[in-house]
């Protein structure tokens, strides 16, 4: 099979940052060129990593679902599939590559249209892995070409061709694309994309981009429909919402947004996810103002050692990170809150970890992700000489979930005899005979009622807990 390459990844070109304006686009969405080719199709995608990739699903369906393709459940009933990818983590990546091996049965059965898209692909030595050990993927894009999707799938039809074409550039703002969304109550709305922090752990500014603002009458015109389609619940997304506004004109920041998203009167408003480097007061101020504005922050610490922190370029310091949590509290009552953290950052000591575990003893959060230290080639940490054994990170990953789980245990054990707004989001995983969903500070909670509540707040009086999840009764008064 011939092999075109249009473009192809360079994480030097992906560093790269000027200083200028964002491009904005408006796509004129014209489906009459591809010949009526998509409307017997059939097309499946699966999605690995964050929210920002379910968000770009979303869109990637939206495109399809327009041009006439049917989605389907399965591999083997599609015409097209799309497999988008995480790249910050090492374990993401191998089950892409097992979803991918997969594949080979079926491609053998008939042919196919497979597609790898999203953040893997923009990583060059990935990329030429994935090319020489796969042969039947046909397609490769990046996150910058997913307005180019149809296009794309249409030409490796046309020419049976392979096609690459990943750009690594600043990246546009790209308005008018179709989106198909995946809840019919809960919507991810991008505010922004990109990161310009270069954490020297992560690999998101390379694969993402720039930071770049949409413009803020946009994102308020998208949440004035969903407030109008009587959607439940908004989380507003971003690499690190904070930043939002500072590439504009408009002397808009992230808190203007909140409050005129929160005034538009959706029930509940989220957002995700922040960066404890310039989270201001005015962001404080507002989340507690505003009764739909949910009393749960997303605060990744990554570590508790100012030396690790300083490695990490992570622009904050211990102090200044308790301090923040500090005024939180204060302002806003019953706040939950989560983070990341790190284990195992190159060389990371003992009295290290030790100090990440203090922190964690003094800020007692209610849930949290943790991590062991997954190198990404092309990021400065990767380059670093690593003296800590697998075995001892994972010993110290042990026991930080086992620091983390008296206070996430805690959380759970004080909503037991109280009362919940909970959105039900669907019939409990573990029990066809339950429904669950999500409090107000994010604890999942299953109980019994009619399946006719799917998509609602209902009342919900929590009756046990098992720590990261609990059991409720519905309140009928």
């Amino acid at each position: 099979m011939k092999t075109i390459i249009q473009n192809y990844p360079n994480l030097d070109e992906a560093r790269k940052r000027q200083k200028t304006p964002t491009n904005f686009i408006e796509t004129n969405f014209n489906i009459d060129c591809f010949n009526r080719w998509f409307e017997d199709k059939t097309y499946f995608i699966r999605t690995y990593g964050c929210q920002a990739n379910v968000r770009d699903e979303e869109t990637m369906a939206g495109m399809l679902n327009a041009a006439g393709a049917t989605r389907v459940d399965a591999e083997n009933e599609a015409d097209i599939i799309i497999i988008n990818t995480c790249a910050v983590r090492e374990n993401a990546e191998d089950k892409v590559y097992g979803q991918i091996g997969n594949l080979k049965s079926i491609v053998a059965k008939s042919r196919r249209v497979i597609a790898l898209c999203g953040c893997m692909v923009e990583q060059p030595e990935i990329l030429k892995k994935v090319m020489d050990t796969y042969p039947y993927v046909q397609l490769f894009f990046g996150t910058h070409e997913i307005n180019q999707l149809l296009q794309l799938i249409y030409e490796v039809s046309q020419t049976q061709s392979r096609i690459v074409d990943v750009q690594s550039k600043p990246g546009e703002v790209i308005e008018g694309l179709p989106c198909q969304r995946t809840h019919p109550y809960k919507a991810y709305v991008d505010i922004m994309y990109g990161c310009d922090k270069f954490c020297t752990y992560c690999i998101v500014p390379y694969t993402r981009g720039k930071e770049r603002s949409r413009r803020f009458s946009d994102i308020i015109n998208e949440c004035k429909k969903l407030v109008e389609q009587n959607y439940q619940e908004i989380t507003l997304l971003g690499q690190n919402v904070n930043a939002y506004g500072k590439d504009l004109d408009e002397k808009k920041d992230f808190a203007d947004l909140l409050e005129e998203v929160a005034k538009l009167g959706i029930p509940r408003l989220r957002f995700m996810t922040s960066h404890p480097w310039n989270f201001t007061t005015r962001m404080i101020d507002v989340i507690a103002k505003y009764d739909n504005i949910m009393k749960f922050i997303h605060l990744p610490v990554q570590s508790g050692s100012d030396e690790i922190l300083k490695k990490m370029g992570r622009r904050y310091s211990r102090q200044d990170y308790l301090d923040l949590v500090e005024l939180m509290r204060q302002k806003i009552p019953n706040l939950a809150l989560s983070t990341d953290i790190i284990v195992g950052f190159p060389n990371e000591s003992e009295e290290q970890f030790a100090q990440t575990l203090d922190l964690v003893d003094r800020v007692k959060y209610d849930s949290a992700f943790t991590f062991i230290y997954s190198p990404r080639k092309g990021t400065p940490a990767a380059n670093l000489k690593d003296d800590v054994t697998y075995e001892t990170k994972a010993k110290r990953f042990k026991t930080l979930v086992e620091h983390l789980e008296i206070s996430i245990s805690a959380s759970s054990e004080n909503m037991v005899g109280k009362v919940y707004p909970v959105l039900v989001d669907t019939v409990s995983k573990t029990n066809a005979n339950m429904l669950s969903g999500y409090a107000e500070n994010n604890k999942l909670i299953h109980f019994a009622g009619p399946i006719d509540l799917i998509g609602k707040i209902v009342n919900v009086r929590v009756k046990e807990s098992h720590t990261y999840s609990l059991i409720g009764e519905l309140c009928h008064e």
